[in-house]
């Protein structure tokens, strides 16, 4: 386990030097739409071992000198209150962590842009706190017609009524905290007021998946489909590009779609258009950097079962539809996997059956696996997380890494004066007990010292996990799954 499947040097030197190249057939400055994460890209990292998830910043790193941001959000997600799902934080929040980090990174930000702005309440107080901050926001604005009537939308009462954005660099970065914040229609409002200004400007895309120039149904474009199945993305044959060259590239449905209408607009805005085709407008070096294609098969495969296990659990929330669910099954048939394929289910299931009780298997990166029931003072997951520790540390399975003197006050403090519902420990709770209990005792040491080893370690759970057992395995790197079941505690005080 753990193997290597994709070279991150040469991924980062040839999307550099992509990146260049296509600022310099423009002339004056590139504007170039980031999708996906800009950092912290853990699902690139999973699919194509190797791939670091700050790739896209190092990248960026290389071309800081001529680079600056734009962030984009739309005004109707500030409205909606919309959250990134994996961070648990609304958009407008999530844009001044984007900010902060970018900043820290040594990266310039050079302004916030609000789309589809219509003079909100919420969405002029989220103005006032940017400005507050001295963060320069600019309004664009819904256009009748958009995206078809190319004529209204290329003219003084289209683009022309956004305001321009002033930006000093070569290379301008567009980036948002989600889907559908209007990255593409920004740059292209922009490239309309440069080119009245006669600066001499384009537009590309920043991609990752899918990767053009691999099979469309290779398993590392399954999983980008698995991964937006809530969204209706399809990966497709990008007709055009095989129109024009007669080579076979994989694209996605809303980019092959939205094709002819781009194409119309940068003629209209430029005089030409300089793509042929959808897959042209991307810089996408990827598919070129993965050296062992079974490595990266076997990834994705993996990580469209761990799909799977989620979509499973959002419909049993209520988050989306069974369609969802249903979407990423066929992409399981077709790829010839099952849940049976993940090795930490049926120990975790076993021993849920055998206990009557919540249950936790994990499969360690030796290939060993480590059980953890309920109990009376642990939850499965501490329980799990504690066997785990113990196990890569060569410690006894017998030792108590945490004395139960310990334990029960803890657990007193939970329920009589925190209000907690359920006595047992959870995971950061065994944690910082376990270090406190380090102190002294050589065994919790060492089995503090075993942390790092769980990244990347397979992790299934008989029933859904409390978000803050999730948020400390996600914390420490282990690919979680969960049945869609919920576990109702009673109070056991």
């Amino acid at each position: 386990m753990n193997q290597i499947g994709f070279d991150n040097a040469k991924y980062l030197s040839m999307q550099s030097e992509k990146i260049q190249e296509r600022i310099d057939s423009f002339g004056d400055k590139l504007y170039l739409e980031f999708g996906g994460k800009l950092f912290d890209d853990y699902h690139a990292s999973r699919v194509l071992p190797g791939f670091e998830p700050d790739s896209k910043i190092k990248m960026l790193l290389q071309l800081k000198d001529i680079a600056e941001i734009l962030v984009v959000i739309s005004a109707k997600d500030i409205v909606k209150n919309k959250y990134r799902s994996d961070l648990g934080i609304t958009y407008d929040a999530d844009v001044i962590r984007l900010i902060d980090i970018f900043k820290s990174k040594g990266l310039y930000v050079g302004s916030v842009v609000m789309t589809m702005y219509q003079s909100q309440p919420a969405v002029d107080g989220f103005i006032k706190r940017l400005n507050n901050l001295g963060i320069n926001v600019y309004k664009h604005y819904a256009i009748e017609g958009y995206p078809s009537d190319v004529q209204k939308i290329v003219s003084e009462e289209g683009y022309g009524k956004n305001e321009y954005i002033p930006t000093s660099r070569r290379l301008v970065v567009v980036t948002a905290p989600g889907p559908g914040s209007g990255k593409m229609a920004t740059c292209l409002s922009q490239l309309y007021h440069e080119n009245l200004r006669g600066v001499k400007a384009g537009y590309a895309k920043f991609e990752t998946f899918p990767i053009w120039n691999i099979p469309l149904s290779h398993p590392v474009n399954a999983a980008y489909e698995a991964a937006t199945a809530d969204l209706n993305d399809v990966n497709m044959i990008d007709p055009y590009h095989f129109e024009a060259y007669q080579t076979l590239a994989v694209n996605y449905n809303r980019d092959v779609e939205i094709f002819p209408v781009v194409s119309a607009m940068l003629e209209k805005i430029l005089g030409y258009s300089p793509y042929k085709s959808p897959t042209d407008m991307g810089v996408n070096m990827v598919g070129n950097c993965i050296i062992d294609d079974e490595v990266c098969k076997k990834a994705s495969c993996d990580e469209i079962i761990r799909r799977y296990y989620a979509a499973l659990c959002d419909a049993r929330t209520g988050r989306i539809g069974k369609d969802v669910v249903a979407k990423i099954e066929l992409l399981m048939r077709k790829a010839g996997i099952s849940t049976a394929d993940r090795k930490a289910v049926a120990p975790a299931l076993e021993k849920a059956a055998k206990t009557g009780a919540p249950a936790v298997a994990i499969e360690l990166n030796d290939g060993r696996i480590v059980t953890g029931k309920t109990g009376a003072l642990l939850g499965a997951s501490a329980a799990c997380l504690l066997n785990a520790l113990k196990a890569l540390g060569g410690i006894d399975d017998e030792i108590e890494l945490i004395s139960p003197t310990i334990i029960e006050p803890m657990q007193r403090l939970k329920v009589k004066h925190m209000g907690a519902v359920n006595p047992r420990l959870h995971t950061d709770e065994v944690l910082m007990a376990m270090s406190i209990c380090a102190v002294t005792d050589p065994k919790a040491k060492l089995a503090l010292k075993q942390l790092d080893k769980l990244k990347n370690c397979e992790i299934h759970s008989s029933v859904i996990l409390s978000q803050v057992d999730e948020k400390t395995f996600k914390t420490l790197g282990l690919h979680l799954t969960c049945e869609p079941q919920r576990h109702v505690v009673v109070n056991e005080n």
